[in-house]
């Protein structure tokens, strides 16, 4: 089993959130993996030692310097439930049917499409602890840090 119902994922709050609801059609669009299956492709694409990202180093790309670009103040839109700032659409230039990892976590990792992270973003963002956001095939990676800004980079492979 490749995902979990979204009933059962530990963060299925944010999706919940009385002030941010969340359309149904979106919402089956919102797949937590199963604790193997993040773990899979945690290991594959992010670090194959560390397990979140407060102990990131220098030896796992999130951690080297030299993936990060850019940083953009993302809170400023979130406290006015606006749009993803430009800033991050523009790096990320991906299509609306992109898949998506939304990665808090070695356990906890969560797929969608581009076009629903943009539209719920703000759902997402109640879980900004580092949480990394990348791409299927792509390069571009957003770090959302809880200081209220994210890293903007490319992906080190």
């Amino acid at each position: 089993m490749n995902y979990i119902p979204l009933d059962d994922f530990k963060y299925a709050w944010a999706f919940r959130h009385q002030q941010l609801p969340i359309d149904d059609s979106l919402l089956d669009k919102i797949k937590p993996m199963s604790e193997s299956r993040a773990t899979n492709l945690w290991a594959t694409f992010v670090s194959r030692e560390k397990d979140h990202p407060d102990f990131f180093d220098n030896k796992d790309w999130p951690g080297n310097g030299k993936t990060w670009v850019n940083s953009v103040k993302w809170e400023s839109a979130w406290d006015n439930d606006d749009a993803l700032p430009d800033e991050i659409i523009n790096h990320l230039d991906w299509d609306e049917n992109t898949t998506v990892y939304f990665c808090l976590s070695r356990k906890h990792v969560i797929e969608t499409d581009w076009r629903t992270f943009k539209a719920t973003w703000l759902n997402f963002l109640f879980m900004s602890d580092g949480s990394l956001l990348i791409g299927k095939k792509r390069h571009q990676v957003v770090q959302f840090l809880e200081t209220g800004y994210a890293k903007l980079g490319k992906r080190i492979d």
